[in-house]
């Protein structure tokens, strides 16, 4: 079936064999929020929402039950859903946590990681650098999040993995926000460059230092944004 080229990507992902289902309407709402379609605080309204990715309001207000669980959506009595917003403070406490998995996660890719996998590391860090020296911004952010998503895949650790997604979908507009600072990413390219160096040199501990340090220096940029939620979006 042919692709409406007027279509947003969430609402092509509502479509397809589950088009009907909760679960995949959760994933196009996910898509919208994550990627800044939807703003913080928007009102998320069930008839709209039926209306534009062409399910039952049944399936949405299922959707919506199943993002209010993951944090994206909050519902208030006599008001609907809209989605939620993530403070400042709250997006360090997430990182906080992040800081833990995602070390833990390089510690296993380390382990775990073969001379292909090893070479893909490499080839997106060196991507990263040249998106760097291009001052591609919007590039690089894009890179940063493979490399991050192809270290928990490697890592073979599910679990962790699945909490990590959660988490990200939570405070991705303060790490965009973040990446767009000036001068960040000459910053934040040499952690990464750590981390592929020690996981393709198949070093636990120095992987789990390396993403350690990253993130450490990642919350210390946070808290010296102090940009209010509602002005950062994707």
């Amino acid at each position: 079936m042919a692709t409406n080229r007027g279509e947003s990507r969430s609402q092509r992902t509502a479509t397809g064999r589950e088009r009907g289902s909760g679960g995949s309407v959760a994933a196009a709402i996910r898509e919208a929020i994550t990627s800044g379609e939807f703003a913080p605080e928007q009102r998320l309204v069930e008839a709209d929402l039926s209306a534009r990715f062409g399910v039952s309001r049944s399936a949405v207000r299922s959707a919506l039950l199943q993002l209010t669980e993951e944090g994206l959506v909050e519902r208030e009595q006599n008001r609907g859903a809209r989605v939620r917003a993530v403070s400042l403070e709250e997006a360090v406490e997430i990182c906080e946590v992040r800081m833990m998995l995602e070390a833990l996660c390089a510690a296993k890719a380390a382990e775990r990681v073969d001379e292909e996998e090893a070479a893909e590391l490499r080839a997106i860090g060196a991507r990263m650098e040249r998106l760097v020296a291009e001052g591609n911004v919007l590039g690089y952010s894009e890179a940063n999040q493979l490399l991050h998503r192809r270290i928990r895949e490697l890592s073979g650790q599910q679990t962790a993995g699945a909490v990590l997604e959660r988490l990200r979908a939570q405070s991705v507009r303060h790490q965009f926000r973040l990446s767009l600072q000036p001068g960040r990413p000459g910053v934040s390219l040499p952690e990464h460059l750590a981390i592929i160096d020690a996981i393709g040199s198949h070093d636990p501990d120095a992987a789990e230092r390396a993403m350690r340090a990253h993130l450490g220096s990642v919350i210390e940029a946070l808290k010296g944004a102090g940009t209010p939620v509602s002005n950062l979006r994707v």
